[in-house]
């Protein structure tokens, strides 16, 4: 698994709470379905390593 940092975010109370009920709707914490959305978007963007493994391999578990 690749090594996992710490990142202190400000974000919108609105955004925040609509993030949690989709986090609780998919059974992930909040803290994996702002790294799926953030991992899906890189990818889709062409930001990410063909194989992914730069940025570890747990996306589809919960966490």
């Amino acid at each position: 698994m690749a090594e996992k940092k710490a990142y202190p975010l400000r974000i919108n109370a609105e955004v925040l709470t609509a993030a949690q009920k989709w986090a609780d709707d998919e059974i992930r914490s909040l803290n994996a379905q702002i790294e799926y959305v953030l991992r899906d978007a890189l990818r889709k963007a062409g930001r990410l390593p063909r194989d992914g493994s730069q940025l570890g391999s747990d996306e589809g578990s919960s966490a």
